[in-house]
């Protein structure tokens, strides 16, 4: 089993999800709390052809910042693997910043195998016209062109934008930086009914989420799909989880094809907004 890589796909998965497209407004992101969720992770099914028998371990998701500061996300993912065989650890830590009023989006991530880096990708992409254009520092400088893609703030901008509108069901080609940071996916997104925890097994984790244990939510599913990634096609890996107006996320389940994993909201901690968000009068 290449660790390096599966460390890249299970990272992929939730730091897409910490991401809508400019269309869904700079004012909708003032309402984007800064908060840090750590997540229990847990395997919850697994094929035969994955070679993984177990596999435990924990998330961290810190999102910080503020429209008129831009956004600054610091993601780690941590995962014990058994193969039967073996044991690995891998530890995948990315750290993005995204000005979504400018249209620019940076990304860094370090991929390590046993404490061992394996793999490191830093760079940045802005939207240009009807494009992005995306420069690589590491491992290999170079630029290219990519068609139109929403970075990640935007996309869960434009997640709950449409939730508030009932809207159940849409498409979107996002930019985040992950695997070789070269190229975009296309998310279709399904959006049920907003919901209230209801006190079963299905909500074990609403206590953890504190001050908005009792809020309502909405149930989203996001499948990812790489280039050509249309129609009856078999998406390269699905998110769902539970979603707040506010960007916080519980409840998450990953499936990747041949395994799939849990994650548990362990513990949510609302940070500082920058005081920028509070206009101020003219002088």
């Amino acid at each position: 089993m290449n660790y390096s890589a599966l460390a890249l796909i299970l990272t992929a998965g939730f730091a897409a999800v910490g991401a809508g497209s400019a269309s869904a407004g700079v004012e909708g992101a003032a309402g984007l709390l800064p908060h840090r969720a750590v997540y229990d992770l847990q395997l919850k099914d697994a094929s035969d052809r994955s070679g993984i028998e177990g596999m435990s371990g924990r998330m961290v998701y810190e999102f910080t910042g503020s429209a008129c500061t831009g956004f600054t996300t610091n993601f780690r993912f941590v995962t014990r693997i058994n193969s039967g065989e073996e044991t690995r650890l891998t530890d995948q830590q990315t750290t993005t910043f995204e000005d979504t009023e400018a249209g620019q989006f940076r990304f860094e991530t370090k991929s390590f195998t046993d404490e061992q880096m394996d793999k490191e990708v830093v760079g940045e992409a802005r939207e240009d016209d009807s494009k992005v254009v995306v420069e690589i520092e590491r491992p290999d400088p170079r630029q290219l062109e990519l068609v139109a893609s929403a970075f990640p703030t935007e996309h869960m901008l434009e997640v709950i934008k449409n939730a508030r509108a009932g809207i159940r069901f849409f498409e979107t080609r996002i930019f985040d930086g992950s695997e070789n940071g070269d190229q975009s996916m296309i998310t279709n997104t399904v959006i049920g009914p907003q919901q209230t925890p209801d006190g079963t097994s299905a909500d074990d984790d609403a206590g953890k989420a504190g001050e908005f244990a009792d809020a309502t939510y909405w149930p989203v599913t996001i499948a990812y799909f790489g280039e050509g990634g249309e129609g009856d096609a078999t998406p390269v890996y699905t998110m769902s989880f539970k979603l707040y107006d506010n960007g916080i996320t519980r409840d998450l389940t990953m499936d990747y094809g041949e395994f799939v994993l849990s994650g548990t909201l362990a513990r949510l901690e609302l940070l500082d907004r920058p005081n920028c968000d509070l206009k101020q009068p003219a002088q």
